[in-house]
């Protein structure tokens, strides 16, 4: 490389922000921060440092940020009500950088709130976001100091490009056939749902996702025997890592779960896949539980346990610098992976106490089409998209 080839680069690169910290990357590009804006920052004591970061590159934007504490929530925990109302408050920017989760909204839960189109929500946050769509959001569930460093300062527009093309290959889609070395053999029936993206844009209210960025993900319809649909049906066999009730961890032994109707039912393996069972089992009796003592709406009880056992959710991992560690916030955006969640999904029709994300390595992702078309996105692994399909759509 020339010494004027050298100098353009080193300024390009200066101009694209690649100097910028992890944390000024999140405000500055993905979140697109300005001056004046309100940022809610809600941490742990296990995140200080990560949180200390954003509210740091906050003030260096000219935003108004608020840091706030509490602690480390499971995923069946409530958040405390302070976080609710500070949440509530509906802040132009919201971050929550938690250990685990959140945590749940129990006003919410046994009084749902519903926006003008008559959509209920359980949770004040997703309710502003996904409802009312006046905040956007950040979530980093289990983000650590590494993964912070490693994974964000990526090519955004790349993978803009890569998830816009995707969607287009859902346009029109009926059902996804998911196969795996591993023993994966699963149909996902789409017709219908519109396929989401965590890709690094979170500039405009009602847009949000988590860091590190780089997933497309959709919710398989539900499957309803009374009313003759069909849900998902299949194996999934989960072998790089789970989330369980207390947090994420590889898997020594691949987990085997026979799908039929869109609900989990057999699930084999060695002792994870007996943890598995105990959290969804668990997830089925609180569900009952909650309802008896008013912490969800009469009727409801039954709605939850059922959907404990929903295929919520089938995601396709596309950030180049994730790798699979044993923490889901990093391994559902790893390349050669897809994931599929058990219980709550994203579409509001399938409520669950639980969302459990499963990874499975090296799939083969085949898009079917109403006219009996089909399209091969994924090979062992490998994204089946051409550069002419990565061209962004402009209006």
């Amino acid at each position: 490389m020339g010494l004027i080839s050298e100098l353009n680069t080193r300024i390009s690169e200066k101009i694209s922000g690649r100097d910028k910290t992890p944390a000024q990357t999140v405000v500055e590009d993905v979140c697109k921060i300005k001056k004046g804006e309100t940022v809610l920052i809600v941490a742990n004591p296990e995140t200080n440092l990560i949180s200390q970061q954003i509210y740091e590159a906050s003030l260096k934007a000219g935003a108004k940020p608020v840091l706030m504490f509490q602690n480390k929530k499971s995923i069946m925990d409530h958040a405390e009500k302070a976080v609710v109302a500070a949440i509530k408050s509906a802040p132009d920017v919201i971050f929550s950088i938690s250990a685990n989760k959140l945590g749940k909204d129990a006003e919410g839960a046994s009084n749902p709130y519903t926006d003008d189109d008559g959509h209920t929500y359980d949770n004040a946050f997703d309710y502003l976001l996904s409802g009312k769509k006046c905040v956007r959001a950040v979530w980093t569930p289990g983000l650590t100091p590494d993964m912070f460093e490693r994974t964000v300062k990526i090519d955004y527009d790349e993978l803009k490009a890569r998830c816009s093309a995707i969607c287009r290959k859902y346009e029109g889609a009926v059902s996804v056939h998911v196969t795996s070395p591993a023993g994966t053999d699963v149909t996902v029936p789409v017709n219908g749902r519109t396929p989401l993206v965590d890709d690094g844009d979170y500039s405009k209210p009602g847009s949000g996702g988590n860091i590190p960025t780089g997933e497309v993900f959709i919710s398989p319809v539900v499957g309803n025997a009374v009313e003759g649909i069909s849900g998902t049906e299949g194996t999934i066999v989960f072998d790089g890592s789970m989330t369980f009730s207390d947090g994420d961890a590889m898997l020594e032994t691949p987990i085997k779960v026979r799908v039929e109707g869109g609900f989990v039912g057999e699930i084999s393996g060695g002792e994870e896949s007996k943890r598995l069972l105990k959290d969804i089992i668990s997830a089925e009796k609180e569900s009952l539980l909650m309802e008896l003592g008013g912490k969800l709406p009469k009727g409801s009880g039954e709605i939850y346990r059922r959907n404990a056992r929903n295929i919520g959710e089938l995601g396709i991992g596309l950030n180049p610098a994730a790798n699979i560690t044993g923490n889901m916030l990093e391994d559902e955006k790893a390349f050669r992976t897809c994931h599929f969640a058990i219980g709550q999904n994203y579409d509001g029709d399938a409520p669950a106490l639980i969302h459990f994300d499963g990874i499975v390595r090296n799939p083969t992702l085949v898009i079917n089409y109403a006219d009996g078309s089909s399209f091969t996105l994924i090979e062992n692994g490998d994204l089946q998209l051409s550069p002419e399909d990565l061209k962004i759509r402009r209006n």
